[in-house]
Formats: C-alpha cells, structure tokens, sequence
C-alpha cells in the first residue's frame, strides 16, 4: 500500500529584507533583497564568511537587531505574523514558545549563577506555564531527550561544571522546551569537537524530524552542511548568490563565491608531501607528567586530576607535528609545558639539544625566544589600546633591539605574512579575525625561534580564511625551516598541514606517526572513532 508525506505548511517566508548599515561601514546594506521560504519539517543551511549577514538574519526574525542597524524594507512573516513590525508584546510571547535560538556560545548565553534546572524552568515560568513541580519534571524530561550524561545530576550543574558539549544541550533543551515550530541556530557547533559536533548535529536532526520543525541553521562549515541540510542559501556580503537543495549546491554549485568556498574546504586527504633531508630535532620531550588539584566546592574533597601522563615525541626542523583530540585531552596544556607557560610535574623538554627545563631567571628570559606561541584567539592576545607595530616589536625591544631597528622588523614581518606594511600604525580592532591572526603570527616570529606553537590557531576562521592562514604557516615553516607543534581538534586541518600526528586522550599519546599512515591505516580505537566523526565530505572543485 502506498504511503504519502504529511503535508507540511509554510512556516517562514522572508520577502525583500534589506538592512541598512550605520554610516562609514565598508557597504551599505548588511543584508540586500533577502528572501526565502522555509516550510515546515525543512532544515536550512545559511552559509557565508564572517561578515555575510548570516548571524543579522536570525537576529532579525528574532528581534534582536543591534539599534545601530535599521530594517530599510521587507517582511519575514512566520505563520502570516510579520516578526518585523509586530508589536514587543506580541514579539514575546512568540520568542520560545513558537520561535526558538541556540546562539553558538552557551557559556556566554547561560548564567553563569543559576543552575541549568532552573534556566530550563525559567523557560515555562517566563511563559506563565506549568506549576513549579511540573516545571521540574519537564527539564528533567527535556534533560534526557536531548541525551544529557546522567540528566538528575547534569541539571542541578552550574554551567562551568559542565563540557562544551554538555552546555550546548542544555541550550537545546531550553531552546526546544516550549516545542517551538521554528529553531534558529547560530554557529552552533563551530567550537566543539570533532564526536561533540557529530552527536549534537545527530540529536539535532533527530528532534527536528520527530517534532518536524523548520530549522534555520546558520554556519561556515560546509561538512555541517552536508550532514544536515535539506536546503542550501550561500550569502556574500549581505546578497544572495545561490539557493537550493543541498545536494544539488554542494555537486553542481553555480556562482564563483560557492565554488571558492567549496574549494577552501580541507578535503581529509593528507598531502603528499616530498621527502627532504632529515633535520636536526628542534624540540624533544620526553615522559612529560602534569596534574591538577581541584577541589569540588567551599568544604569538598582535594582530588588531584592526571592532565598529561607520559608524553613523548620529537619535532625536527621543517616539520610540523599535529596534536589532534577532544577538549580535555591535555593538548593545550602540552603546548603551555613545552613553553613553560606552566610547569611540568616531571619530564624533560630540550630544545636544540639544551635542556629546557633546566634554566632558570636570565638565561631561561633569553632562551624562551626560541619557542614562541600562536594562541587561539588573536584579539584577546593582543593588546587593544597598542598599534599593532609596537605589538610586534615589544619583544625585540625587550631583548635588547633598538626601537626604530624592531619597528622595522615589525614592518618588514606583517609583509611576510601577507598585510600592507602600512598596518603597523593600526589598532587591533581595525582588522578582521584572519588578519589578526596573520599579525599573531608576526609577533610570534619577531623572536625567530626555532619552533612555533599554534593552539587551535585556525579554528575560530571562516573556511577561506582558514586555507589562507594554514597556507602561509605552511610556507613560512619551509622558508624559515621551523619547527612546528600544530594542535587542533579538527582533523581536516591537521591533514592538511600535518607532516606527522599524535593522537591524544585523557592525557596520553594514544597513537603517533606519519599523517598519511594515521589517516589511511589508523591502529587505535579511538583514533578511528575520530575520523569516523568527521562531518561529511563534500565534493571538492
């Protein structure tokens, strides 16, 4: 007998949205003539670079514009109401019960002050719903529908107590408590892992077919995309340059911008790349131990928590070494050893052959040139009030270098890595995340060390943003002949740049060698675990 889909109704229908900018932004529009139509039970992949407009349409059918940008024209009517011109009362009662958000940082979402139990009851009570013990049953059902570990304790948790991906969860369940008919999602899978990435899309999309709600999911990572949309809508610079099914954008694309960014995304291939001459070892460590103490509140047990147990590998000059896994698995906390950011328990670190760990005062102030770091996000590592040129130079300087000699330098570094030598005389915030991140670079070479560490150095970059940044650190390794400790959690990354890989959990090395050996011929468990998380391939062209 033959079977036929329930109907679907349309659920939101943009007409002509323009939003214009404040004046003196780099164009006039933020968004140009958007439209599209989102029927019920459809997932709706909105995909550009920072900067496209994305994040400005779910504010918009939110109502949550920043005052400085003006709705000029256009409708964006959900179930015939124009969430545009509505009035506030009306616009609140719509917010949770029938529109729902995960925005793409829940640490910053949640309150840091209540338990997650109770930001879930907020939900009912902001609403006028249930009575107090209902309220109660429903966040614990709605703990355990969106698969939180051991939901009883999970929500009696403050948000610090949990991972990143337990917080993101807790952000569905609130998102999802009044069963709204349409879910907006922004980013929010950008800052987890590879597993963590995989589960919440996979709980994602099994909620929005059981419930068979439209969802507009907003991102810049086109393996998200192909693991869960339905439809496809590209933004370049606040206009729109392609809409469609997504297997028909993600195989036949049709405008340049989606094939570039198609084109930018690491395939998971490893590069082949030519044999060279063996190097001297530039870094070397061995058996490196770190733990922790914490105390679990005012008046709980000291328990003491193994973050890096037993390291060991070697970097020579002109490669790069790839620490890959989860949050948690000690790889930051390596790379702040091997600086002596921190302090190991036990070990040994040599660089170039010294023994590392074994200077002290003056001599480790001039040693510690030789290792220098990229951290993950440049604009919190670099100074706001301070030209970037002065950012540059200060280390040189510190070292003894005449200003005018490491201002120079300074200018002469932000060419190599790709900026107008004029950028030295800019602030910070005048700059886009890559570019800032091409400064971090700069400063860190300032030194010339013999070894860069990058800490997730990329992971907070658009896809194109990100090639060109994995590109110039490629280059830069082979013309300077460094030696690099690349750490990341995204394996794609890792292929790309990699010349070997050691795989982390729980503070070991689980498995160790060439990258190609890793990706083709994995050994261990949870190596393979991780690459089979891995968002979905798209064709490349």
């Amino acid at each position: 007998m033959e079977t036929t889909a329930p109907e679907t109704t349309l659920t939101v229908s943009v007409q002509h949205l323009a939003l214009r900018l404040p004046r003196g932004a780099d164009r006039d529009y933020a968004l140009a003539d958007l439209s599209f139509d989102l029927p019920a039970g459809e997932i709706l992949c909105i995909v550009g670079e920072s900067g496209s407009g994305k994040s400005l349409c779910a504010q918009t059918l939110m109502g949550l514009l920043p005052r400085a940008i003006s709705v000029e024209r256009g409708a964006a009517l959900f179930d015939g109401i124009d969430l545009i011109s509505v009035d506030a009362a009306t616009l609140r009662t719509l917010r949770g019960r029938r529109v729902g958000m995960i925005f793409q940082e829940p640490m910053t979402a949640l309150n840091p002050s209540m338990r997650i139990e109770n930001q879930i009851m907020e939900v009912f009570e902001a609403h006028d719903l249930l009575s107090p013990a209902e309220r109660r049953a429903r966040a614990l059902d709605l703990a355990r529908e969106v698969q939180l570990p051991d939901p009883e304790q999970a929500i009696k948790a403050y948000p610090h107590q949990l991972s990143g991906g337990q917080r993101q969860r807790a952000m569905i369940a609130m998102a999802l408590a009044l069963e709204p008919a349409l879910l907006i999602a922004d980013e929010p899978t950008t800052a987890l892992d590879v597993t963590t990435q995989a589960q919440i899309l996979k709980l994602m999309r099994e909620i929005q077919r059981r419930r068979n709600m439209a969802v507009i999911f907003i991102t810049h990572d086109f393996g998200v995309v192909s693991d869960i949309a339905d439809r496809v809508l590209v933004l370049e610079k606040g206009i729109v340059v392609e809409q469609g099914a997504a297997r028909e954008v993600l195989s036949n694309p049709q405008h340049p911008y989606t094939r570039a960014l198609l084109a930018a995304v690491p395939s998971g291939t490893p590069a082949i790349r030519p044999d060279a001459p063996e190097q001297p070892v530039a870094l070397a460590v061995t058996n490196l131990n770190k733990s922790y103490r914490s105390k679990a509140g005012m008046f709980g047990a000291v328990r003491s928590v193994r973050a890096v147990k037993d390291v060991s590998f070697e970097i020579r000059r002109g490669r790069t070494l790839g620490l890959v896994g989860e949050s948690g698995s000690g790889k930051s906390t390596v790379a702040r050893l091997v600086t002596r950011i921190n302090e190991p328990d036990s070990g040994g670190i040599e660089l170039g052959g010294q023994d590392y760990r074994a200077l002290r005062g003056e001599e480790l102030r001039q040693q510690r040139s030789r290792i220098q770091m990229v951290f993950q996000d440049p604009f919190s590592s670099l100074n706001p009030r301070r030209k970037v040129g002065l950012s540059i130079a200060d280390g040189p300087i510190a070292r003894g270098v005449a200003r005018h000699e490491a201002l120079d330098n300074a200018r002469a570094l932000l060419g190599l890595v790709g900026l107008d030598a004029r950028s030295a005389d800019r602030l910070p915030h005048e700059f886009s995340g890559g570019q800032r991140q091409r400064i971090g670079i700069a400063r860190a070479l300032a030194l010339e060390p013999d070894v860069l560490v990058a800490d997730e150095a990329v992971s907070a970059l658009d896809v194109t943003v990100q090639a060109q940044v994995l590109k110039l650190l490629d280059e830069l390794k082979r013309r300077l002949n460094l030696a690099m400790l690349f750490i990341t959690h995204d394996l794609h990354v890792a292929a790309q740049v990699c010349d070997d890989i050691a795989v982390m959990r729980f503070g070991e090395i689980v498995e160790m060698g060439p990258t190609r050996d890793i990706f083709l011929n994995p050994q261990h468990g949870y190596t393979k675990q991780l690459l089979a998380a891995i968002p979905g391939s798209v064709r490349r062209h």
